[in-house]
């Protein structure tokens, strides 16, 4: 059966056909370990792990590449501030190999909560430093790049078209663009390829214009060869990486060997909060552990993210988040009953659902509409073992971890709480019979530092441990 991707670079669905037999290429643009990766990092990471099964699904062999940029990303992409790496070591009184190593170990355990498949290879930029000079060098001989006293910049006019990704009209930005930057820069778009660095500055390593750091584009672009070759099958990231990361990405590797590095760049759309954008300013930037805090799995998360087409914006609320996670507990009941069922399928219907789910998943991954197939399968009056192994089948691209439905399940109604959590419980009801809303907050506060989440429903209060 055909797979179908949408491609941002020919802004067409696409049929995707391997560049070498059966193996399938992939390099993803990883996080920036300076700080906790969100809930609309993850996103991009859920799509990532669901592009993989899918592939998978279909017979294709991976080699994956991500990497971690724990060197280079300035605070804006447009080469400005600081060094996000540096600015979180002096916050936090670390040196930026502690800062990586903690953050790294984070989101790694967060990439396990959410059971998304790791790429075969991870890449540390801090470990590739050397592939990056001689990607910089290549760029330099082949006069696409030239040095300031600041760093060297990629020419961009030295090349055929630019931007090839976005739509954005280079020459009227440039127009207004602001130069007070590098006044040594021959246009505003130029971008960093190698900066020198500040006597101050702690990440540095010796290169033929001295003590300096590698830009941020420059990293995926060097580890991309190193492990895919000089063209792959797949580039994946969020769409604010297209205008600018990307697109540089791409003007890089034309420098250095003339080709655009991947076939497919498919980019992952914005997570929303409450219908607006995700901003620390606003209060609204979350993390799974605080999605954990509140009674939300990270798998109910996992879930909530199929409930849109992984190119359209996700409006994330709690109150969707804890719908999803009610459907996380009825889609293991109904997996549970299917395993323990009796009735006999015909092969006819099981084919149907499998050619079914397959279409939806190998049609630019629409796991809307995959999942609709899945509660059917959930909801049917049968109840048969023969279901409960097509969803497992279906699992495999899925990544909810159904077999482990009733360690979930057995997990949830096992909850033995202390004598002192209990007494808390007994007053807080109190308060609410009372209307004393003040004080049931507190008390549900006081539960929260004992380990557990209490949830008001309408049939009363539930309780969950953190």
């Amino acid at each position: 059966m055909e797979v179908k991707l949408y491609n941002t670079l020919t802004r067409t669905k696409d049929n995707f056909i391997p560049l070498k037999g059966n193996e399938v290429r992939i390099y993803s643009c990883g996080p920036t370990v300076y700080s906790y990766a969100h809930i609309g990092n993850f996103r991009t990471y859920i799509f990532m792990d669901t592009l993989r099964r899918m592939l998978q699904y279909n017979g294709y062999k991976l080699k994956h590449v991500m990497n971690i940029t724990d060197v280079g990303h300035l605070e804006s992409d447009a080469d400005e501030g600081e060094d996000k790496m540096e600015k979180a070591a002096r916050k936090e009184n670390k040196n930026p190999y502690e800062i990586a190593e903690f953050y790294t170990d984070a989101f790694m355990k967060d990439m396990k909560k959410l059971n998304i498949q790791m790429p075969e290879i991870i890449a540390k930029a801090t470990d590739h430093i050397q592939e990056m000079l001689k990607f910089v060098e290549e760029i330099m001989k082949n006069g696409y790049a030239y040095e300031t006293s600041k760093g060297i910049y990629f020419d961009i006019s030295k090349l055929d078209q630019y931007p090839v990704l976005s739509n954005r009209n280079v020459e009227e930005q440039i127009a207004g663009a602001r130069v007070d930057v590098d006044p040594e820069k021959r246009n505003p778009y130029d971008f960093a390829l190698w900066i020198k660095a500040p006597e101050n500055h702690i990440m540095k390593w010796e290169s033929p214009w001295g003590l300096s750091y590698p830009g941020w584009h420059i990293e995926c672009s060097a580890m991309g060869r190193k492990y895919l070759g000089e063209q792959f099958d797949i580039h994946t990231g969020g769409v604010d990486h297209i205008p600018t990361h990307h697109e540089n990405e791409i003007a890089q590797s034309k420098g250095a060997c003339g080709k655009i590095p991947a076939k497919f760049w498919m980019h992952v759309e914005f997570l929303q909060v409450n219908g607006g954008k995700m901003s620390k300013s606003l209060g609204n930037v979350y993390t799974i552990e605080q999605l954990q805090e509140k009674g939300i799995e990270p798998l109910a998360y996992k879930l909530f993210c199929y409930t849109a087409h992984y190119r359209t914006k996700l409006n994330f609320t709690f109150e969707g988040a804890e719908s999803s996670q009610k459907s996380l507990n009825r889609l293991r009941e109904g997996f549970i009953k299917q395993k323990n069922g009796t009735d006999k399928i015909e092969e006819e219907i099981i084919e149907d659902y499998k050619n079914k789910f397959q279409e939806a998943i190998n049609d630019d991954l629409n796991l809307p509409v995959a999942m609709g197939i899945v509660w059917e399968i959930i909801r049917n009056e049968k109840k048969s073992n023969q279901f409960a192994d097509l969803l497992l089948e279906f699992d495999q691209v899925l990544g909810l971890d159904l077999e482990n439905s009733p360690k979930y399940i057995n997990e949830q109604a096992k909850i033995e709480l202390p004598e002192e959590v209990n007494e808390l419980l007994k007053k807080r009801q109190e308060a609410r019979n009372n209307k004393d809303w003040t004080l049931s907050d507190q008390l549900r506060d006081k539960i929260k530092e004992k380990g557990f989440i209490v949830k008001d429903t309408k049939e009363g209060m539930t309780i969950e441990k953190i």
